[in-house]
């Protein structure tokens, strides 16, 4: 049963209250703020109804907005509701202004006062699971990479595999879903965390100055030289080299690129002396490498050199769950960083990030909770700042499979299902309506761990 805090001097309404409310809540009672503090502390209720006329000052509201205070710094996330008299909205609209959740007037109705209580707690609860899930999952198996999905669990046990060795790694994946983030994890998992990690956009920078930037040159070796600059394989000696968009890598530099990975030496631009380098190379695209290989845009042999380990990452469209934690993450890091008083998400902005196919992937993600942390007006992130609609869930797509968008939707309830009950098999299959047999194929058929 939830816990509810009533902070009321009164003995009669004390007594009302609880008789009205018992039944429903795991009732509190406190008559002044040294009480409320001891059962804040004792019982952590999500909820507080809270008289503004408290001892020493019952005829007034100093003591109240005290009380008011107290409670927000000690329990930041509670849910409170001011108790006011019929002429006294003025000082219930600045609690509110101070932090409150809401107000209601005596003498006051029970039905209305139970529902603004009900719709405390479940706002109330949908934040603690939001921070639980986030908790949860912000410590993840690698520094920096938050994930839920079962696809992404599995890209990070491959990469704690992969990393302690010296493999060249192809990472893949759409625009927007971390491949440089998963390439920094393989860094600083390995031996060479302490060395330099380098990274080089090869889509960035012009055709006619990658060779430079990639091999270096010598003092004179074209116009404007005027000095010896090693380049960024150089500079990753010991470390990681990224090569981030290896697909837009000219054909020209494929070749050189594909001499170095197998002789493991460089030649600046202008000198002939050949200098060995110890790295290890990571290269990530977004372009389908087979198809360019078959109309002979990028090299065959460069392609086997450089994927002795492929690591695909999913698009956040495919991974359930994962958007819900993550649109959290980006929420609290922006707020804290911008002053912003915006603590989570409206159920209607939750169901629309869950439902949304975010064909940008993460990044694009983070661009609307950055700007939704910028625009609210309240504490709570609704999907109308964020520029979503709720069962929007095939947006940015031109076509759609009948039986995968069943299977992704399924996919993504027993996820969010097992997440919510922490794999308990049972409960999640009572959730769902479904025979723990059932359950158990359902999770086969999705590749969810039932041992």
């Amino acid at each position: 049963m939830n816990k509810l805090l009533i902070i009321e001097d009164d003995p009669g309404l004390q007594k009302q209250l609880k008789w009205a409310l018992a039944d429903d809540f795991k009732v509190h009672i406190a008559s002044n703020r040294l009480e409320a503090v001891k059962k804040l502390k004792a019982h952590a209720p999500g909820v507080v109804t809270l008289d503004l006329g408290l001892p020493p000052d019952a005829s007034g509201v100093t003591e109240g907005f005290e009380t008011l205070k107290a409670i927000r710094e000690m329990a930041p996330n509670a849910k409170i509701i001011m108790l006011t008299s019929n002429d006294d909205k003025e000082n219930a609209l600045r609690a509110i202004e101070l932090g409150a959740y809401d107000y209601c007037q005596k003498p006051f109705d029970e039905d209305a006062l139970k529902l603004i209580i009900q719709r405390a707690i479940n706002l109330y609860e949908l934040e603690e699971e939001n921070r639980s899930l986030s908790r949860k999952n912000r410590v993840s198996l690698l520094d920096g990479v938050i994930a839920t999905s079962t696809e992404m669990m599995d890209i990070c046990n491959m990469v704690e595999r992969v990393a302690p060795t010296d493999v060249t790694t192809l990472v893949l994946g759409e625009s927007g879903t971390g491949k440089e983030l998963i390439a920094r994890a393989l860094h600083h998992l390995s031996d060479r965390a302490d060395e330099p990690f380098v990274a080089i956009n090869c889509a960035a920078i012009p055709e006619n100055l990658l060779e430079s930037e990639l091999f270096g040159y010598e003092k004179g070796a074209f116009t404007g030289a005027s000095k010896q600059t090693i380049g960024k394989i150089e500079h990753a000696n010991q470390g990681t080299l990224f090569l981030d968009e290896i697909g837009d890598l000219p054909q020209p530099l494929q070749a050189k690129l594909l001499r170095f990975l197998q002789e493991r030496t460089v030649e600046r631009l202008g000198g002939r002396k050949e200098i060995p380098v110890d790295i290890r190379v990571i290269c990530a695209t977004h372009q389908d490498l087979s198809r360019k290989m078959a109309d002979g845009t990028f090299r065959e042999d460069l392609y086997y050199r450089i994927s002795e380990v492929v690591i695909d990452i999913p698009p956040l469209r495919q991974r359930p769950g994962d958007a819900v934690v993550i649109a959290r993450v980006f929420l609290d890091r922006y707020a804290k960083k911008m002053k912003r008083e915006v603590k989570g998400f409206t159920p209607e902005g939750l169901a629309a990030i869950e439902s949304y196919a975010w064909p940008g992937n993460i990044r694009e993600l983070e661009n609307k909770i950055k700007r939704a942390v910028i625009l609210e007006d309240g504490d709570m992130v609704s999907a109308k700042t964020l520029e979503l609609e709720v069962g929007s869930a095939m947006a940015g797509f031109e076509s759609v499979n009948l039986r995968q968008a069943k299977e992704t939707l399924e996919k993504q309830l027993l996820s969010k299902v097992l997440t919510q009950f922490g794999g308990n098999i049972s409960q999640a299959a009572e959730a769902l309506g479904v025979s723990r047999p059932t359950l158990y194929t359902m999770m086969k058929k999705y590749g969810f761990d039932t041992g």
